[in-house]
């Protein structure tokens, strides 16, 4: 008897090596520091989110990356309203603050993709752990 292979796969993927983990781990961040640089903020968010959906069960150190990754992101979009208000409650004094964002959020990118490749479990500096 042969086996269906059009027949729907159940289960989950199977778990990364650590070399693997560690490679996707830096591409989360590479990728999402990217996405955030060429949108000026707005598809980093959408990239950290759909690496956090494939990879949040790979293994746990890909998952402290990807977590990290949507955290930044997540902490940006904070930042962003509160700027907003500002902005407005002020007449517009504070919007020149809204360049500021995106480059902040790319320099925590690579330094989390640093602590990726270098093996580390750091957390980065002035993000909120919204995911865990």
């Amino acid at each position: 008897m042969t086996q269906n292979p059009y027949a729907p796969q159940s289960g989950t993927a199977a778990p990364l090596t650590p070399q693997e983990e560690r490679t996707w781990a830096v591409a989360t961040h590479a990728v999402t520091g990217f996405a955030t640089a060429v949108s000026a903020g707005t598809l980093g968010f959408i990239a950290a989110l759909v690496v956090f959906v494939l990879f949040k069960d790979r293994g746990p150190f890909v998952r402290h990356h990807v977590a990290n990754a949507l955290n930044i992101q997540l902490t940006a979009l904070v930042w962003v309203v509160a700027i907003a208000i500002f902005g407005i409650l002020t007449i517009g004094v504070g919007w020149f603050l809204f360049a500021v964002i995106p480059v902040v959020v790319v320099v925590l990118h690579v330094l989390g993709a640093l602590n990726a490749w270098n093996g580390s479990w750091a957390n980065p500096p002035l993000t909120a752990r919204f995911v865990r």
